[in-house]
């Protein structure tokens, strides 16, 4: 083939981009974010705000936020694939700073493994660590009403979860994900430990963002409080209305329970018709209705039947399941069941974010 008919065969090539070419993906996103001013091109067009909040909306708010905010994270599984591969695609698109924890040759090795570039992340080892000691006496203090023995705070500083807490009580990073590997109790019990915020709540609970095909919902508890008191539904109520509004959705929130309104009758309806009452005498602000079924809280069709003059049914945006029970089964059966996205848990009622991911 000569030149002319090597030029013609290139020119007459056309490029596809699919679903299943990450790579390319990626690169196109790059690309998008570094050659294009999107909010610029947002107001030529004089779009108006849509009232639902798509997924892949969603997303752009998170990164571009994210990318502006210049935050730190650090991640405790060091040498997970997952969150090396997460951990390039972080730091090459500049959305947050990254400290990855672990022995630095291993998690080298397995980043080239996975091919993963982690060049710019800064690698601290807890078995090490200059850090390590000063952390245990800074433990044996927060902790000294337990009198936990040096060994044991010394352990538990050599722990990723502890050690990566202590990171960000001590300010050098702004939050923590991990559970890639770990149980949710192993992420979640340092951080309880030693950034929990009882001035706002008393109740450390969990919200997941369900990102479904056309919309994005808040669920909680899914995760934490195994049989929460109409208080403690309360004050995860609180909590996720304002976790909803902090990441830009309009909280409408759904106490949720077996009966809609007054239809219904038992402790279990009235626990949840206590916490809807106390949400409302303690935070006015939030637009909360309870008890609702799930399908009164979703579908406008069903809340004009069941409860047609209710600010919330049919329109909600934060759903509250009774128990663990109900709240996690649920997630788990719409993600799997309707192919919806679940972000987090992410924890509530910290001075600090510390975020578990699922294993599945």
């Amino acid at each position: 083939m000569d030149t002319y008919e090597t030029g013609s065969a290139l020119h007459s090539v056309k490029g596809k981009l699919t679903p299943d070419a990450t790579r390319k993906v990626s690169r196109a996103i790059d690309l998008f974010e570094k050659h294009v001013d999107i909010q610029a091109e947002i107001d030529r067009l004089n779009l108006e705000r849509p009232s639902v909040v798509t997924p892949l909306m969603f997303e752009h708010k998170l990164v571009s936020v994210a990318q502006r905010s210049a935050t730190t994270i650090v991640l405790p599984e060091g040498t997970e694939p997952r969150i090396l591969k997460a951990a390039d695609e972080v730091l090459r698109r500049n959305i947050a700073e990254l400290i990855l924890l672990g022995d630095a040759q291993q998690i080298c090795e397995r980043a080239a493994e996975v091919g993963a570039n982690i060049a710019n992340a800064r690698l601290l080892d807890p078995i090490n660590s200059e850090l390590t000691e000063q952390f245990m006496a800074e433990y044996q203090e927060r902790r000294k009403h337990k009198q936990i023995p040096a060994e044991v705070a010394f352990d538990r500083m050599r722990d990723v979860s502890y050690f990566g807490t202590m990171l960000v009580l001590a300010g050098q990073a702004d939050g923590m994900v991990s559970g890639a590997a770990h149980t949710t109790a192993h992420t979640i019990r340092p951080a309880i430990e030693l950034l929990r915020d009882s001035e706002k709540v008393d109740t450390v609970s969990s919200s997941l963002f369900m990102c479904l095909p056309d919309k994005v919902l808040v669920y909680a508890d899914c995760a934490i409080v195994p049989d929460p008191t109409d208080t403690q539904l309360a004050d995860i109520a609180i909590s996720s209305a304002d976790t909803a509004t902090a990441f830009g959705l309009a909280a409408r929130v759904a106490m949720l329970s077996y009966s809609t309104g007054s239809s219904g009758s038992g402790t279990d309806v009235e626990k949840v018709r206590a916490a809807t009452h106390m949400v409302r005498e303690r935070r006015p602000d939030i637009v909360v209705e309870g008890p609702l079924q799930y399908d009164a809280a979703v579908d406008p069709g069903v809340a004009a039947t069941k409860m047609p003059d209710s600010p919330v049914a049919g329109k909600a945006t934060v759903l509250i399941f009774p128990d663990l029970n109900t709240g996690n089964n649920t997630y788990k059966a719409v993600q799997r069941s309707a192919g919806a996205v679940a972000v987090g848990p992410l924890l509530q009622g910290l001075k600090r974010p510390v975020n578990d991911l699922s294993r599945g």
